[in-house]
């Protein structure tokens, strides 16, 4: 069974500020709850290619992985794939002009897991949307000022 986890929320900022904030992986342990640490395996800034090293805490363990990024549009999306670790995994964030200058930003999961986690998709999808969540909440407030 696929995991595949959609969030979004609407910030009351310049899609440019959101992305960009939101892109910058260094900035990734201030709004991302399970985030420990951010690691470059390939020189700054972000593009095709780029690998970087992350340290999580997610259901208890603790996950060690690297992502790939395999497509950028500067302001509009990113998305990353694992090149290693526990549970392959895609991320994708979007950006999209919302009313009144501000920016709806999409966060989306998804993977397939192999072997017993297969078992576990349904647990690791429903807690990964409330995390997710959580982290979007955070990302607002923390560009709003709050």
């Amino acid at each position: 069974m696929a995991v595949d986890v959609v969030t979004r929320t609407t910030i009351a900022r310049p899609v440019e500020e959101v992305a960009a904030f939101a892109s910058d992986p260094d900035t990734a342990p201030r709004w991302y709850a399970n985030i420990r640490s951010v690691e470059w395996r390939t020189p700054p800034p972000l593009a095709r290619g780029s690998e970087i090293a992350f340290v999580a805490r997610f259901l208890g363990r603790t996950l060690a992985y690297t992502y790939e990024i395999v497509d950028l549009v500067p302001g509009e999306r990113v998305t990353m794939r694992t090149a290693q670790g526990p549970f392959p995994m895609e991320t994708t964030y979007t950006w999209e002009p919302a009313g009144g200058g501000g920016t709806t930003m999409t966060l989306r999961n998804r993977g397939e897991p192999h072997g017993f986690r297969a078992v576990a998709a349904p647990a690791v999808a429903a807690a990964m949307r409330r995390a997710n969540e959580a982290d979007l909440r955070r990302l607002k407030e923390i560009l709003e000022g709050g």
